[in-house]
């Protein structure tokens, strides 16, 4: 009963009249997009060791619309029973620094970052400077920039630390139009794997574009069907059951669950990604198991290089002005979206 309370949403408090102001996007309580405000909220001021940045773009993920809606319950024990602890929303953000702390010593006024932290759909985010900051590469935008923290790590680790993919080998991206998806193509190909993606018909242009050597259309072809197989499947559309993806994966391979929505409104899929896939490999030969991606500087900083290359490019796929973060959000929750979705703040 604790877990799925909800109580309603309240008005924001009021501000003292001489406080420094800002905009920032706001949930009072838990719900849908209806309940997202434009709210103005005292400007915050960085701490010693913190970075004061103004957000020029706000990456859109699908955290920010299961932290909306407090589901699956479980993550009500770190976000807040009955209504957020924390009403921010937004985690991805590239900008431009405008203030330091007097300890910090990696960035100074002026500097153009990007990185994660918790209340991104604002006009300014503070940091701290040993935190998910660096700098950002001069040949993509802000906006292009804003997309990748999460999307772009989780992509990186899923292939590189959980999938353990080696040159040469074959790689399947399940949902590859889409925001992880996108980047995993690309890393795996940076990687030296041999690339086929997954996605509907009308986004196979674009998985093409960004380096898959094969892509399947999903409406018109089943890739669990036994005939072929790979080494390593990055799934982020993780709603199939355990055992039948088994099917296209080699005696030795490995799945990685990222995201899906298929366990509930109380576990998502927290028990198949985390529990039941790890519990199933102890009995066969292929490693399964889900992903908890943690957003740090050193894979930040592996993500910066990769763009800097070349070999990366943050994928677009549309843009909306912070009063129509509703719009974005709700968007999202269809997951039709090709490439990322950003908030231009």
């Amino acid at each position: 009963f604790a877990l799925s309370y909800e109580s309603a949403c309240v008005p924001a408090p009021a501000l003292a009249a001489d406080a420094p102001r800002m905009k920032a996007i706001a949930h009072r309580c838990y719900g849908g997009p209806e309940v997202l405000k434009l709210e103005e909220i005292e400007k915050p001021v960085p701490a010693d060791n913190e970075v004061l940045v103004k957000v020029h773009a706000a990456g859109v993920n699908p955290l920010d619309w299961h932290y909306l809606r407090g589901k699956p319950y479980i993550m009500r024990l770190s976000s807040g029973f009955g209504a957020p602890g924390t009403p921010r929303l937004g985690v991805d953000f590239a900008g431009t620094v405008e203030a330091v702390g007097s300890r910090v010593t990696r960035f100074k006024p002026g500097d153009a970052v990007f990185g994660a932290k918790r209340g991104a759909f604002a006009e300014y985010v503070r940091v701290p400077e040993d935190q998910s900051l660096v700098l950002k590469p001069a040949n993509v935008s802000f906006e292009q920039a804003a997309s990748a923290p999460i999307a772009a790590v989780t992509a990186l680790q899923a292939l590189r630390d959980q999938g353990r993919l080696k040159p040469g080998q074959k790689v399947l991206i399940n949902g590859a139009s889409g925001g992880v998806g996108t980047f995993a193509v690309q890393i795996a190909k940076a990687l030296g794997a041999e690339v086929t993606g997954v996605c509907s018909t009308s986004k196979l242009d674009l998985v093409r574009s960004v380096g898959a050597d094969e892509v399947i259309d999903y409406t018109h072809e089943e890739f669990t069907d036994g005939s072929r197989s790979w080494d390593v499947i990055v799934d982020t559309a993780g709603r199939r059951p355990i055992r039948r993806p088994r099917r296209a994966l080699t005696p030795k391979g490995t799945r990685v669950i990222v995201g899906g929505d298929g366990g509930g409104r109380w576990t998502g899929g927290f028990f198949r990604g985390m529990l039941r896939a790890p519990l199933l490999s102890l009995f066969v030969g292929q490693r399964l198991g889900g992903l908890n991606s943690k957003t740090n500087v050193e894979d930040l900083q592996a993500v910066t290089e990769l763009v800097r290359a070349g070999k990366v490019k943050p994928i677009v796929g549309r843009s909306y002005s912070l009063n129509e973060t509703p719009d974005a959000i709700r968007d999202l929750a269809t997951g039709h979206a090709g490439g990322k979705l950003v908030i231009a703040v």
